[in-house]
């Protein structure tokens, strides 16, 4: 977006302009194997930017157009590489004009859906009741600013079944999986791909919170040339071995303070007060891995 010249707030005419030229200049370079294909799916994006939040027969407003929309969907030869190539690769256009940094955020979505037979596909348990949905891990690039540039990878899955993580934990030790055998091998997947798109592995920070908390992780960022900024989840060992990265921190005397604006739950402003402190730490892998990683 942004090709309009004026100012002030956008019509419902203008909004629809604008939305349609940005929806045909991400999928100007998409990449299917048929050429129908991309034709039927630019034809398919249209109809859905007319007819936003719409069910499907409703935005093609006939049945020859939505049994062809579903006959797209259904196809083994359209994945959701092919569908996103051409924003993948004006992500990479747009991050190409970016001087400084950009940062990647790496986080999962959970999409629910109210059904209960499971046909859709599992995503979780509540309480009791076992979620259906789709699963989606995705790494948005920004600029240091908070600029969105595009997404630079993504993962869609479901689960055929589902267990809870603490039943999982009596019959094995998680640490001792391969990352390949888990869920969590999507992180470095995605950290994989979106540093490939991006090229200048340098400049790529890739954020996630503690779920992101992987060593594997680590290495896969080490051995790519790019950084990270994770929220840690494990007091890992350090040093020799003999003590962790907090007993390491706890020797840290404050560097700085950062003030932070939170809105309550009553609604009133207060003020977060976090302490920065920073220090090279030896990490050790963890046990189990020490012949694996380094």
């Amino acid at each position: 977006m942004g090709k309009r010249s004026g100012t002030g707030p956008y019509s419902g005419a203008e909004l629809e302009a604008e939305v349609q030229s940005w929806a045909e200049d991400e999928v100007a370079t998409s990449e299917f194997k048929d050429e129908r294909l991309g034709k039927r799916f630019r034809t398919l994006l249209q109809q859905l930017t007319e007819g936003m939040g719409k069910i499907i027969p409703f935005a093609c407003q006939d049945w020859a157009n939505t049994k062809a929309a579903y006959r797209f969907f259904s196809n083994p030869r359209v994945s959701e590489e092919a569908i996103l190539s051409g924003h993948f690769h004006s992500t990479r256009e747009r991050a190409s004009l970016v001087d400084d940094r950009v940062l990647v955020l790496h986080d999962t979505t959970e999409i629910s859906f109210k059904h209960n037979d499971g046909t859709i596909g599992l995503v979780g348990q509540v309480g009791q009741r076992t979620a259906c949905g789709i699963l989606m891990h995705s790494s948005l690039v920004v600029t240091c600013e908070g600029l969105p540039l595009g997404i630079a990878a993504v993962k869609f899955w479901t689960r055929s079944k589902f267990k809870g993580t603490n039943a999982l934990k009596k019959k094995v030790n998680p640490t001792r999986v391969p990352i390949e055998h888990k869920e969590s091998v999507r992180w470095l997947q995605n950290l994989q791909q979106s540093t490939d798109l991006l090229g200048k592995p340098e400049r790529c920070v890739h954020v996630g919170d503690r779920e992101s908390d992987i060593y594997e992780l680590f290495c896969a960022a080490q051995s790519a040339g790019t950084h990270f900024a994770v929220r840690t989840c494990v007091d890992r060992l350090a040093g020799d071995g003999a003590h962790t990265m907090a007993d390491e921190m706890h020797e840290v005397c404050c560097k700085g303070l950062h003030r932070v604006e939170t809105r309550g739950s009553g609604g009133s402003m207060r003020e977060a007060v976090l302490e920065l402190k920073y220090r090279r730490i030896h990490v050790l892998p963890p046990i189990g891995k020490h012949r694996r990683y380094p």
